[in-house]
């Protein structure tokens, strides 16, 4: 009988539309339903019904190491006009021992509010991280 175990963490990828999809973290990847309370004045309970209201999506966040002559993460920001932007659909993989992926995040229309660049030490053996923050308005779940 085999053993099961958690997936751990550590491998997975990305297809956010560019040309390296190697990062090393995703994070943002929830999902939460308002809640709408309402109560009729004739209601006899002393309490109000609670019903699901919209749903919010956290923004995901998107850290690899700079690589030279790879600016595609500021290129995409660098879309952003007045009231237009290119959105994107990405997936996001948990993958298992044999690079299938076991879990799938899909997200809608995904598009970048925030790019941050390495912090700099002169002292430090550290790697270069930019970040990429997306927000978008939808994410499924899907297991393989």
């Amino acid at each position: 009988m085999a053993a099961h175990y958690p997936m751990p963490a550590y491998h997975f990828t990305v297809n956010w539309g560019g040309t390296r999809t190697g990062f090393s973290e995703v994070s943002g990847l929830e999902s939460e339903v308002e809640v709408s309370e309402y109560r009729e004045g004739s209601d006899p309970s002393q309490h109000a019904r609670k019903m699901p209201g919209l749903q919010k999506f956290g923004n995901i966040v998107l850290k690899r190491g700079i690589m030279k002559g790879d600016n595609e993460f500021f290129a995409w920001m660098n879309t952003i006009q007045l009231n237009t932007v290119e959105r994107r659909d990405i997936t996001i993989s948990l993958l298992d021992e044999n690079h299938a992926p076991i879990m799938v995040w899909q997200v809608r229309n995904a598009f970048p509010i925030k790019y941050s660049g390495p912090i700099l030490v002169a002292n430090s053996s550290e790697i270069a991280i930019e970040e990429l923050v997306l927000t978008h308005e939808g994410i499924m779940v899907q297991t393989v």
